[in-house]
């Protein structure tokens, strides 16, 4: 008599064959509205790609501590997060600080979408380039020369000005090799200066995953 063959153990975990791993991606912002709003809005295949988009009203420093805690968190419970941003605004934070937070982001591999002064910069970006000074308060009247009225409790900006992003993608590396070529200090210590096109381009890769299959 034949003897039967054993039957194959089933592997608890495994997910089926063929099936994609879904990213996570954390974004902490600074502000509670404008900035998180805006990446909320990005059209992302939530099947495939979870994004949290946390408003958090903090400080910078209180900001990093925080992205931190969830990093440790996410690592802890074997769920790690692809990427994490912070995205924070240079204001008044004091330059040793506003310094010592980029030091501390890159050591715990978290990435930083900053705005130096404000990151209504970046909403100003889609419509013209400036490498001159510019206080915070001067952004709104700025946007509104260009026709934008703006509300940075408006959850329609992305729509509002994502015709547009291409130009501000373009404004943005100029403006950060304008920095660069001057040589004289670190980019985003110049007035205006911004990274935040860094995670606008990451948040277009992620979005085109789900619309390539």
């Amino acid at each position: 008599m034949a003897r039967s063959k054993p039957r194959a153990r089933e592997v608890r975990g495994r997910k089926p064959t063929g099936s994609l791993e879904r990213r996570r991606v954390l974004i902490v912002c600074e502000d509670s509205k404008s900035s998180r709003y805006y990446f909320e809005s990005f059209p992302i295949d939530k099947q495939r790609i979870e994004i949290s988009v946390l408003g958090t009203g903090m400080n910078t420093d209180s900001l990093l501590q925080e992205a931190i805690r969830k990093k440790e968190q996410a690592d802890k419970s074997r769920q790690p997060y692809a990427d994490i941003w912070c995205v924070f605004d240079r204001d008044d934070f004091p330059p040793a600080n506003y310094s010592c937070a980029f030091e501390l982001a890159a050591n715990k591999n978290i990435k930083v979408a900053w705005a130096n002064e404000a990151f209504e910069l970046w909403y100003l970006l889609h419509y013209c380039y400036l490498d001159s000074a510019i206080g915070r308060a001067d952004y709104a009247a700025k946007l509104k020369q260009h026709g934008l009225e703006y509300d940075k409790a408006d959850k329609k900006i992305y729509e509002k000005i994502k015709d547009r992003q291409q130009e501000a993608m373009k404004n943005a590396a100029r403006l950060e090799k304008h920095w660069n070529d001057l040589g004289k200090r670190p980019a985003e210590c110049g007035n205006p200066s911004t990274g935040v096109h860094k995670l606008v381009e990451r948040l277009n890769e992620l979005a085109s995953l789900g619309s390539a299959d």
